[in-house]
């Protein structure tokens, strides 16, 4: 696992990439709020990640990347731009792009943008429209209120981080507590602004429009997205025509239940074909 930085915009964005080559296809993970590249290691140092080259961001302001340097780029569309800039950036314009919780939400911003994205993947990221969907694409969790906070303590970070879980999951949460611990605040407030004012794009007209295949995953003990809005939404393009289910795990099936996920996940890019 190769730990890289690249200049996007003037600005350090770090990476970690795979050593993947049985296969020409490049995958890009896009992490949640108060996360990191390394949210993803269990599946890049598998199998998967010797398969397929694996281009895992640090977005601003989290893991090893730099702050933003503009308070307006802690924002859907800032972290869009930077993802989409990412891709042309490191040759992988025709990725599939997968995307985690705020990651998903990121994924959906920029598809529009990623022309020659294979498809996409999302988790943990309901599609909305406005943030007046909010109460019913999400499950009322006390620890959602972590994710615009600037400071948190780390029995907030704890909590927050064990919303990531299915509930009486064995996973350790520790690496997620470092993450939000790590992440600078000004991230989660400047996230949580734009989101609230309604500075995003119509997630759901975005679905309803794509033609490139979107898979949509859920734990099957999921604990902040709302399984049943997830089905009421149109989207032409999802994968197998419905939201796939992973059993015995939360919001975070790729750490919780890291094999199942990658086997998704190579499902998925095998029906893409060549």
């Amino acid at each position: 696992m190769d730990e890289l930085s690249v200049n996007i915009a003037g600005q350090r964005i770090a990476y970690l990439e795979s050593t993947g080559g049985q296969d020409d296809r490049a995958v890009i993970f896009v992490h949640g709020n108060s996360s990191s590249a390394r949210t993803w290691l269990p599946v890049l140092t598998g199998g998967f990640g010797r398969q397929y080259r694996c281009l895992a961001l640090d977005l601003p302001g989290h893991g090893r990347s730099e702050p933003a340097r503009d308070q307006s780029d802690y924002s859907l569309p800032g972290y869009a731009a930077v993802l989409a800039d990412f891709a042309r950036t490191l040759d992988a314009a025709d990725a599939v792009v997968v995307g985690w919780s705020m990651g998903g939400q990121i994924t959906l911003e920029a598809a529009p943008t990623l022309r020659d994205a294979a498809g996409f993947v999302i988790f943990g990221a309901p599609p909305v429209a406005s943030a007046a969907q909010f109460p019913e694409a999400f499950l009322p969790n006390p620890a959602m209120s972590a994710t615009g906070s600037a400071i948190l303590s780390e029995s907030e970070a704890r909590s927050f981080a064990d919303s990531f879980t299915a509930p009486g999951s064995a996973l350790v949460t520790s690496e997620f507590v470092s993450d939000i611990l790590a992440t600078d605040g000004a991230a989660r407030v400047g996230l949580g602004s734009s989101v609230g004012e309604g500075r995003f794009a119509d997630e759901v007209a975005i679905v309803a429009e794509l033609r490139r295949p979107l898979a949509i995953l859920h734990g099957a003990g999921e604990q902040l997205v709302n399984l049943d809005y997830l089905r009421k939404l149109t989207i032409p393009a999802l994968w197998r025509g419905e939201v796939q289910l992973i059993p015995h795990a939360g919001h975070a099936p790729h750490q919780e239940t890291p094999q199942q996920f990658a086997a998704l996940l190579t499902d998925f890019i095998g029906d893409l074909g060549d």
